[in-house]
Order: C-alpha cells, then sequence, then structure tokens
C-alpha cells in the first residue's frame, strides 16, 4: 500500500460485542470483528487505544489480526483518530520527518474507516513498533519497552502528578512489548547507570548502553517538532538484541508543529532548545556530546527544518485529505478551520526556526554546567 493513496477499510463488529465494546472506554479486552478490504475478508480483534484520546467522540482503535495472522507483514495495526488536530497531519509530517532526519520512525498513512456500514471518518494508520517492525527493516531482535506514562522519564523519581516520589520500580511507566524478564533487568540496569554514574565516568559508560549518536538525532527531532509530552512518553525503546544500544522510536507526534495535546496554540518557544529529562540533561552535560547534537541540530535546521522541504508534503497531505475530511462526520464542520491550519504551520516552523538558531549559542561549551548538576 502506498503511503500517497487512501485505502477503505470496512469493519463488521456483531451488535454484542459493538455494544461491549462500548461499555467500558477502559477495558483493554479486545472484541472479534472481521475487516473487508480489497475484496479479502480478514478475522480481527479490535479495542479502543490510547490514555485521554478514549474520551473523545471519535474513538481510536488497535487492531490484532487473527486470520490471517498477517496483513501486508503486519499482525497489528493503530488507527489514530487525530481527534484534536484540526489538520490531520502533524502525526504524519512529525513520524515522516524523524524518519527523514535518520530516525527509527514508524510508517503512516491515512486511510478511511467504515463500522457496520456506517461511515466513521478519516484515519491514521500507524506501524505497530513490533518483532515485524524490526524484521521489515533488517534490524536485530531485541527488546521493545513502549512508554506508556510519564514515568518512563529516565529518573529515578516518578514524575505523574508532580509527586516526585521515588519510584516502586525503575522501569515504571514501562510496557513491554516485545523480549523477556531479563530485559526489564537490563531496562532498569540502564536507569540506575543514567542516574548514578559520576560525571567523570558518566562519557565513557553511557556509550555501552545508548547509541548516542541516535539520541541526539532523536533530541534534535523532538527539539523541532516540539513535542513537550516527547520527552517522558509517546515514545517506544528498543534495545538491539546484538549491540545491546538502545535507542528511542518516536510515537503518537499529533500535539507538534505549534499544538498542545489539547489542539490549542503553543508558543513557539514552550521547549528550551536543550530538551527535557535526565538522560537529555546528562548527554548534553558533556562537551563531546553537547558538541555533536550542535552539529546535528544545524544539520537539521539546515536541510530539513525548512520551509522549501516541509511546504510542498503540508501541500501535499492537505490536499489528498481535504475530500475526505469534508465528509467526516467529526470534521466536516471544521473545514474552516482546516484549511487554515497549513499558514499556522508554515508560521510555527518559520518563528521555531529562528528561536533554536538564536539559541544554539546555549549549546556551547561555557554553558556546560548549567544544562546539568549533580
Amino acid at each position: 500500500m502506498s503511503s500517497s493513496d487512501i485505502q477503505s477499510y470496512s469493519i463488521y463488529i456483531h451488535p454484542q460485542d459493538l455494544k461491549f465494546l462500548r461499555k467500558d472506554i477502559w477495558d483493554e479486552e479486545p472484541v472479534p470483528a472481521k475487516l473487508k478490504f480489497d475484496k479479502k475478508q480478514h478475522h480481527i480483534e479490535i479495542m479502543y487505544r490510547g490514555s485521554h484520546i478514549r474520551e473523545f467522540p471519535k474513538k481510536s482503535y488497535e487492531i490484532s489480526f487473527v486470520k490471517p495472522k498477517l496483513f501486508f507483514g503486519q499482525t497489528n495495526l493503530h488507527l489514530n483518530a487525530e481527534y484534536i488536530d484540526p489538520s490531520y497531519i502533524r502525526n504524519k509530517l512529525s513520524l515522516d520527518f524523524f524518519h527523514e532526519i535518520g530516525v527509527l520512525s514508524p510508517k503512516s498513512q491515512f486511510i478511511s474507516l467504515k463500522i457496520n456500514g456506517a461511515y466513521q471518518g478519516l484515519y491514521l494508520q500507524l506501524e505497530s513498533v513490533d518483532e515485524y517492525f524490526l524484521r521489515r527493516r533488517g534490524l536485530p531482535e531485541g527488546a521493545i519497552f513502549y512508554a506508556v506514562n510519564d514515568d518512563a522519564n529516565f529518573s529515578l523519581y516518578s514524575s505523574i502528578d508532580d509527586d516526585y516520589k521515588i519510584k516502586k520500580t525503575l522501569d515504571a511507566g514501562y510496557e513491554r512489548k516485545l523480549g523477556t524478564d531479563r530485559d526489564n533487568g537490563y531496562l532498569n540496569q540502564i536507569i540506575f547507570q543514567i542516574n548514578t554514574l559520576s560525571s567523570r565516568d558518566f562519557e565513557k559508560e553511557i556509550t555501552n548502553y545508548f547509541d548516542i549518536d541516535k539520541y541526539v538525532r532523536w533530541l534534535a527531532g523532538v527539539v523541532c517538532t516540539q513535542n513537550f509530552d516527547g520527552f517522558i512518553h509517546n515514545y517506544a525503546l528498543y534495545i538491539n538484541g546484538e549491540t545491546k544500544l538502545a535507542e528511542i522510536i518516536p510515537w503518537d507526534y499529533d500535539a507538534t508543529w505549534g499544538r498542545d495535546i489539547h489542539g490549542d496554540e503553543l508558543p513557539h518557544d514552550f521547549v528550551p532548545i536543550t530538551g527535557y529529562n535526565t538522560l537529555t540533561a546528562r548527554i548534553l552535560s558533556v562537551p563531546t556530546f553537547r558538541k555533536l547534537y550542535r552539529l546535528t541540530l544545524e544539520e537539521v535546521l539546515s536541510e530539513h527544518f525548512t520551509r522549501s522541504n516541509i511546504e510542498p508534503k503540508i501541500k501535499q497531505f492537505h490536499q489528498l485529505i481535504r475530500p475526505y475530511v469534508l465528509r467526516d462526520p467529526y470534521k466536516k464542520n471544521k473545514i474552516e478551520q482546516f484549511d487554515k491550519e497549513p499558514d499556522i504551520i508554515l508560521g510555527y516552523l518559520s518563528k521555531r526556526k529562528a528561536y533554536l538558531i538564536d539559541h544554539l549559542h546555549d549549546l556551547d561549551e561555557s554553558s556546560a554546567n548549567k544544562i546539568y548538576k549533580e
């Protein structure tokens, strides 16, 4: 399937199963269903997905394929309603941007969805980050952890509800998607080392646990797109089974490009050039790593985070999905706002880029001691 096409999915759920699904939006038990696509029928299981987005009128879904087991090489799909994003494109624009700058990122494409014959509107289909995700890219098997809440902050302390209590387990905030209990032990070890290594040892030892080049590339991406939650949530952690090095995979980037998790406009200077979380602070306290980040960010700002690169993509996506937005029962009455969004995104890009260029000096060596203090 091409990301430039909009495919149509028809899902059929028995009325009793649909009633069960709707009874409790927080229930994690899927219900059986059938998906029809391209004149073929697939037996699936379906459930609601997401955290706060489950409360929105337009639901997002997670689909697991039962028979046949694979659907274009995938056994799980995520269908995002993109309800809070008036442009519909921020998530895809972000994930494509991360891929472009060299960050491991899931593929996405727009689809049109019907459930029991009723049109549900336009959705963004996200590739699941699992063992098949690795196989399709020829990557070694390894562990994959989803950051499911704000405790995935690389700290010894919980940041949920701003209570900052010591975590009961260091891998709190993560849900293992792939791997074994031994991998959880290794994740605990990584977080312990991040927080306890001395400044003298950190530069040498952290390279045994994290791919620093890939981390600073991800950091450049999240700082440009300004996903505030992306530092402690909205990512998957892949630990390469051969190298034992971890890297971050972005996930759910609809609250980006000038809007927050509520869909409200976010000031272009809300996220500092140095980002957030304990691991970022420690990495940027090391002169060689900070220099690498600056060089990487300068490359991204020069070659990728540019109007000439981003504007054609925005126009392409906007033109592609507009006819579907006009039919979307949840968005068709907001078409005027939809049509304004390309200019809002481009306005954000210009302001954000100018802000980052103006603050590159914050990454000078003289600023090192301001970033992290033991």
